[in-house]
């Protein structure tokens, strides 16, 4: 059999020429294509259940959270199975499916379930699923170097302007924020005055949540013109919500002012995120979508941020403190390397010992039509090119070059007796 298919091989040149020319184009268009990145995700395909109900021990969430997600979430198709975390105010469940299950598939499942599971939970206690990215999907960590500006300032400026920006940029899944103080109106109420006023902390909360809404009325015609009713009550300052009255005793309204405190402050935090030791400081990760491309991301990511700088305060700019692209580069650079310097090394060999071009050609041409034709392979098993991939093309390119050499100097070999025993004869 290959007797028969070198004899048509050379019987046939032009066409392993333009198969040759072919696969060797193909294979530069999935190289172009071929999802780059620097390690190979081989993380469980889970979807993330996250609940938020703050302030409450981790035995109450356990309890009144995570068990009845658990137990409601367990069962679905092609589940292996479900872990539950409980910690203080917060709640994750881990469910897991099985490796061949589309990730958007299980997400619908899990929401079906949620829906479902939503009426056993507390009133407060809201379950939302995590972003559609995978273990290794941190691919970009950024802070804001702003130098004198207050924290809230700068959280601030992070969530309501360079969050949503960065979120628009395709294959993004979520801008995870972190650092800082999150603003917040704060009521500290007095216990000995409401005992005096005899009201309870539920009454303030009450009225607090009255007081702040808004609702429409109806419309109604005059002088042929049309006009909508409607009550504005949002909450917009500390005065604002000092003057909101409570109960009236003895004909005299009794305030949230005469009973608390209330000042803008930031929400309480259970850690801070420090850079250096140099102090705190305000950012993002960026986690990428499950499936993209890491190389392609962060390039986007990069030139998306560099739009969102027009628009930050003056003095305020982006520190990038992690970009796996450095790393993403560095393999692919070190796979090149490698080929070119063994393309060479093996040509040059092959020439000096048979002194004849033509052999050290084939070895030229083999090595990249040999790697393009593994990335052809790459991309029909939807494999990226990262350390693990590229560490195995430039491990092979050893193996090709060994055949190489010796199947052309075998062949060099057979020819040149063929030829002494045709001029002897």
């Amino acid at each position: 059999m290959i007797g028969k298919l070198i004899s048509f091989s050379l019987r046939n040149r032009m066409v392993v020429l333009l198969i040759a020319a072919g696969l060797f184009g193909w294979g530069l268009y999935s190289v172009s294509t071929n999802k780059v990145d620097a390690i190979p995700d081989l993380s469980e395909n889970q979807v993330i259940v996250f609940t938020e109900w703050m302030g409450r021990s981790p035995q109450i969430i356990e309890d009144q959270v995570t068990y009845p997600l658990v137990t409601n979430l367990q069962g679905m198709p092609q589940v292996k199975y479900v872990r539950g975390v409980s910690m203080f105010g917060m709640s994750f469940i881990y469910v897991i499916f099985e490796d061949k299950t589309d990730i958007y598939w299980a997400r619908e499942r899990v929401l079906e379930r949620l829906n479902y599971a939503n009426r056993l939970l507390p009133e407060g206690a809201v379950p939302t699923l995590g972003p559609d990215g995978t273990g290794v999907g941190h691919i970009l960590w950024y802070t804001l170097d702003a130098p004198g500006m207050d924290l809230g300032e700068q959280r601030a400026i992070q969530d309501w302007y360079v969050k949503f920006a960065l979120q628009n940029v395709e294959g993004v899944s979520e801008i995870a924020s972190f650092g800082g103080f999150q603003k917040q109106y704060q009521i500290t109420v007095d216990p000995n005055k409401l005992t005096y006023y005899n009201l309870s902390v539920p009454q303030v909360m009450a009225a607090v949540r009255a007081n702040n809404n808004e609702s429409g009325g109806r419309k109604f015609e005059m002088s042929d013109i049309g006009y909508i009713i409607k009550t504005t009550g949002y909450l917009k300052s500390t005065e604002e919500i000092e003057n909101i009255p409570i109960v009236t005793q003895n004909t005299i309204p009794v305030q949230v002012s005469d009973i608390a405190t209330v000042q803008m402050t930031g929400e309480s935090r259970l850690g801070i995120f420090d850079i250096n030791g140099e102090g705190e400081a305000v950012g993002g990760i960026v986690v990428m979508r499950y499936g993209e491309n890491a190389a392609e991301v962060i390039a986007n990511v990069k030139t998306k941020m560099e739009e969102v700088s027009a628009g930050l305060p003056k003095g305020v700019k982006f520190n990038i403190v992690y970009d796996r692209s450095g790393l993403i580069n560095e393999s692919v650079n070190s796979v090149k390397t490698t080929l070119i310097e063994e393309m060479l090394v093996a040509s040059a060999i092959v020439f000096i010992f048979l002194f004849h071009w033509r052999s050290a050609l084939i070895i030229i041409i083999q090595l990249p039509l040999s790697i393009a034709i593994g990335f052809i392979l790459l991309n029909a098993f939807d494999i990226s090119s990262n350390i693990m991939s590229l560490t195995g093309i430039a491990l092979s390119v050893g193996v090709i070059v060994d055949d190489a050499i010796v199947m052309v100097e075998n062949a060099y070999r057979h020819l040149a007796e063929a030829q002494t025993k045709e001029n002897h004869g």
